[in-house]
């Protein structure tokens, strides 16, 4: 027999104990407990430490708790390097430590959502995991400055730092953080409501190797916060400003003159950007791939012209909620190279003043995906059909009103919609 759960098995005696490990590093957990079950020799196998470098436990995450992060930092010990807690809201600071003192290789660590920890954990991993280049501390509400000053001191190798919705963090944990972590490649810091201009200076200062920073709802944010983070981050590919509702084309500018490489752009609801500030922007940064501008409500066609003659490689366009997008900007994106070559995703809802005739436009984007059309008035069915006959593959997401039912016979009352006659 080749399995068997004798621990004389066929493939036990044929093949040399090295290359069974190699094949056992292939398995996922689930499969690695299965076949620790199968016999002794097998158990010892699967349990081996090397065939546990990467962990996420999202899967389960309702199941784990705290000892059970104890007992696989037991068995990984510093084969370890990367653990995805995700979603554990029951492990918390006293297990993390046990962690971090038996997995001191780790490398990539996530506990986005762990919300049971505080600034005790960062403690731990700055004392004992010095080689830590990745760490999410989403949802993480209780983390404070004295994380990122811990955090400053001992992962001295970080490259990706997340504290999206870390509400208590402020300027002065940013300073201690940057001083010590000048190798930052990515910082997320969605929701940080205390930030401010000073703590993008901060960033300026020390962060030049920086090529990612959300900034998504940190309101306090204005126009020289902006243009601080653009002179020293020359380097800068994916910025979110969504929610930052104070910027104006200054910050374009800035962005403009400073950061040729920039991919991505998310500016929704940035109510105060122009024409003017996305035309220098387009004739700048010609790598642009992802631009999220819903609710950029002053932009027209010539936006949208800009974009067609500057930016052949964009993939992803938001336009949601600009009423003053037409047909004639859908026609100048349609026949660019990007939207023959590389538009994948054009989100147009609300877009009022959109008809049909922008869907006849959008049949030459053959590699279109997803578009989506909710509450344009002025388009129709028959519009989505025709285009989706020559564009098969595509997404189409709109919604139509409930039909007006016909007045009763004899009836002389107002005609309501099927809604309202439900209410």
């Amino acid at each position: 027999m080749v399995f068997s759960n004798n621990d004389e098995g066929l493939i036990n005696k044929k093949l040399p104990k090295e290359l069974l490990l190699r094949i056992f590093s292939f398995l996922d957990i689930v499969t690695l407990c299965r076949c620790a079950q199968i016999s002794k020799a097998w158990n010892i196998l699967a349990l081996d430490g090397s065939n546990w470098q990467r962990i996420d436990l999202f899967n389960f995450q309702t199941d784990v708790e705290g000892r059970v992060v104890e007992n696989i930092s037991k068995r990984c010990g510093g084969f370890l390097r990367k653990l995805s807690l995700r979603g554990c809201i029951g492990v918390g600071d006293s297990s993390l430590k046990t962690f971090a003192q038996n997995c001191r290789n780790i490398e990539h660590l996530n506990l986005n959502g762990c919300t049971k920890i505080t600034d005790s954990t960062c403690y731990s991993l700055s004392r004992f995991c010095s080689k830590l280049k990745h760490l999410d501390l989403t949802s993480c509400v209780s983390i404070t400055n004295s994380s990122l000053k811990g955090i400053s001191e001992g992962c001295r190798n970080l490259e990706y730092l997340n504290l999206s919705w870390c509400d208590q963090v402020t300027k002065d944990g940013i300073e201690a953080l940057v001083r010590g972590c000048r190798s930052l490649r990515a910082l997320l810091l969605r929701g940080c409501t205390q930030l401010e201009d000073e703590a993008l200076r901060h960033i300026q200062n020390y962060c030049h190797e920086l090529v990612s920073l959300n900034l998504q709802s940190c309101s306090r944010i204005t126009d020289e916060g902006v243009v601080q983070i653009c002179r020293g981050c020359p380097r800068l590919q994916a910025l979110c400003l969504s929610g930052c509702s104070n910027l104006t084309d200054a910050s374009l500018t800035a962005l403009a003159l400073n950061c040729p490489r920039l991919q991505i752009l998310e500016a929704a609801r940035c109510s105060h950007l122009t024409d003017a500030g996305f035309t220098l922007l387009a004739r700048n940064c010609h790598d642009l791939e992802k631009m999220d501008l819903e609710e950029c409500i002053l932009i027209t066609d010539s936006t949208l012209i800009q974009l067609s003659i500057h930016c052949p490689k964009l993939q992803a366009l938001s336009l949601s909620h600009c009423e003053l997008i037409t047909d004639d900007g859908i026609l100048h994106l349609s026949n660019s190279s990007c939207g023959h070559e590389r538009l994948r995703v054009l989100e147009l809802d609300n877009c009022l003043l959109v008809t049909d005739v922008a869907l006849e436009h959008l049949e030459h984007c053959r590699g279109l995906e997803r578009l989506e059309l909710y509450d344009c008035q002025q388009v129709t069915r028959a519009g989505i059909k025709r285009m989706r006959a020559q564009l098969p593959n595509v997404k189409v997401h709109a919604y139509f009103a409930p039909v007006t039912p016909p007045t009763a016979v004899g009836g002389n009352g107002p005609r309501l919609c099927r809604c309202c006659v439900i209410l």
